[in-house]
């Protein structure tokens, strides 16, 4: 959604507001399509407020952690390449949320928490449930190169760290918001 139109490369349908049932959307969006849904609207904020009222959402929080030397970190789960991230638990603050899951999923503690990068949004079904999920997502450092261990229990096969040059390969096995994510950092 956004207060203007932005450029893409990916074939564009556009929507109105009255139009917009995230639940129908999700729904009629063709399995592995390449289409972006753009949703332009002048009061962008009001709109988000109405999706938001109108839809479950799960709230998230996860990081973008960089280690001693550099290196990025990068979860391998359900065959994508994936940043730790997981649900907010009852009277949890997000910052607070943030470095938890990023510890538990990837066995390391963190050392620095920054400012938060970024917002997102996504849906899904749990349990036959339509769901938003809003992730809050922070900078976050560790010191030297810590040890990975991947929760396997959250379906995590892999933790590893990743240089600024292998960021591109990370993009071709993602999801689009983590692409986003990424770019933040190599542009």
């Amino acid at each position: 959604m956004a207060d203007f139109a932005p450029l893409l490369e990916s074939t564009v349908q556009t929507i109105g507001i009255q139009d917009v049932d995230l639940e129908k959307l999700f729904n009629g969006i063709p399995k592995n399509a390449n289409i972006t849904y753009l949703c332009v609207h002048p009061d962008i904020h009001k709109t988000v407020k109405t999706l938001l009222a109108t839809s479950k959402v799960i709230k998230a929080a996860g990081g973008l952690v960089r280690n001693g030397n550099g290196e990025y970190l990068f979860i391998h789960r359900l065959g994508k390449w994936d940043l730790p991230k997981g649900k907010v638990e009852d009277n949890e603050k997000m910052r607070e949320a943030a470095v938890r899951e990023v510890e538990e999923e990837c066995g390391l503690h963190i050392d620095y928490l920054g400012k938060k990068l970024i917002t997102t949004y996504h849906t899904y079904y749990m349990r036959d449930k339509f769901v938003l999920k809003q992730t809050q997502w922070y900078d976050m450092g560790v010191n030297k190169e810590p040890k990975l261990t991947p929760q396997t229990e959250e379906d995590i096969t892999q933790a590893v760290w990743v240089k600024n040059t292998e960021l591109k390969k990370m993009k071709e096995n993602t999801y689009p918001l983590i692409k986003d994510i990424i770019n933040t950092i190599t542009e």
